[in-house]
């Protein structure tokens, strides 16, 4: 009985992630963007996260919907600063370095447009709202940011 139950649960899975949204997540002239990290490998992998962390939110969608972001901007939390020759340190102050990310998105539905716009996320109070939802992630607070757009724009209907 055990093995038809684990067939049945595979088989669930499968219908989930293939039931899901997606997202097509592009970055407009990064090497221009405020703050995204120092080195080029931090910069990559920044770009990475987010655009993995996009494709994720978008698998809560339903499987006709799509959503296109075009990323124009961003500005990490905290500032990246050279202490105890560890260069990849940021710190966070909590004062004007708050996280920041423009964007164009557009979610369509069967390829019909659903909802677009223009955004600049922002997360003045990104130290105040509690402990991180991942606990050392290095995106954490843009993550949080992200998510809450998602879940006030995006899924909101």
């Amino acid at each position: 009985m055990r093995k038809p139950s684990l067939i049945a649960l595979a088989l669930i899975a499968v219908a989930t992630v293939a039931s899901a949204g997606t997202a097509e997540v592009s970055f407009k002239d990064s090497d221009k963007f405020a703050d995204i990290g120092r080195s080029s490998a931090d910069q990559r992998q920044a770009l990475a996260a987010l655009k993995q962390h996009f494709e994720v939110l978008a698998r809560q969608l339903p499987a006709s919907q799509n959503l296109r972001v075009e990323v124009t901007d961003v500005d990490l939390a905290g500032e990246p600063e050279w202490v105890h020759s560890r260069p990849d340190l940021r710190v966070l102050r909590g004062r004007a370095d708050w996280p920041r990310i423009e964007l164009h998105y557009t979610l369509s539905d069967a390829g019909r447009t659903v909802r677009e716009g223009r955004e600049t996320l922002a997360d003045m109070s990104y130290r105040l709202a509690g402990p991180t939802p991942r606990g050392h992630d290095e995106l954490a607070y843009e993550r949080r940011m992200l998510e809450r757009w998602f879940r006030d724009r995006i899924a909101a209907r």
